[in-house]
């Protein structure tokens, strides 16, 4: 006889028992990734959720997912977020959301991964931006762009990593303002997914279970954190990313029939 250690309430209809257990697992690692090297862990259990979640439900659960990751993140770090970059940061937020929830945008979802793509590589490979990128008009630029970008794609983050990474050379810094900076930017999907018609009730103890998962994967990804270098941390922050960025070019090709 099967023994269901997860109570049916905690599953939507649509997820077997070992698809959510295993769900509910990679939800660790990859915060555990994240919290460790930076960025990363939200692509990979999108890529993992999109196996097996019914297409419609892909990104406003991942969404709500990130945002109580990056919740935990930012919390077990507030003390070394740049609150003068998530103050440029919020309202450009705002903006972003409310243009993605009012405006139809046909532009083919290749052409987003792909402008994604090259920005991530020149920021971690290629020459530094001027210092008046970094100010508080950049910022406000950079997050209203990813926060409109990632209601159709959900793929900004890396942008957002490597963005912030320009502007601190502490690991904790970047983690911890990368955590704020992507809370704020999940926070206004559920009410953008909640107007289109997306039901989150159905869903909700499935993804209170996998917040609570990737917070225990936060706490060991920090302590991870701290046994790196901040050279060694950029190092391996931008190997990451340019991975990431390698992926959305694939994706970008395939979406278009390049090959």
């Amino acid at each position: 006889m099967e023994v269901a250690f997860i109570p049916d309430y905690l599953m939507p209809e649509s997820l077997s028992l070992p698809v959510a257990v295993f769900l509910l697992a990679s939800s660790t690692i990859t915060s555990m990734i994240t919290a460790s090297l930076g960025a990363g862990g939200g692509v990979l259990l999108l890529v993992l959720m999109a196996t097996w979640m019914p297409p419609a439900a892909i990104i406003p659960v991942h969404g709500m997912i990130q945002l109580g990751s990056n919740v935990g993140r930012a919390a077990l770090t507030w003390r070394h977020v740049d609150w003068r970059v998530i103050a440029a940061f919020a309202p450009g937020v705002l903006i972003g959301a409310a243009l993605g929830a009012w405006l139809l945008v046909n532009l083919p979802a290749h052409i987003w991964q792909l402008t994604i793509a090259l920005f991530v590589l020149y920021l971690c490979w290629g020459p530094a931006l001027p210092k008046g990128a970094f100010g508080a008009p950049g910022v406000f630029l950079a997050s209203a762009l990813t926060s409109f970008v990632s209601l159709f794609v959900g793929a900004t983050g890396p942008l957002v990593a490597a963005f912030i990474k320009q502007i601190h050379a502490d690991r904790f810094k970047t983690v911890a303002t990368f955590a704020t900076a992507m809370t704020l930017q999940h926070a206004p999907k559920a009410l953008v997914f909640g107007m289109a018609g997306f039901v989150f009730l159905e869903w909700l103890p499935f993804i209170l279970a996998m917040i609570a998962c990737g917070f225990a994967g936060t706490w060991l990804g920090l302590h991870v954190l701290n046994s790196l270098s901040n050279r060694r941390f950029s190092l391996i922050f931008n190997i990451v990313l340019t991975a990431l960025a390698v992926r959305l070019l694939w994706q970008a090709s395939v979406s278009s029939g390049w090959w």
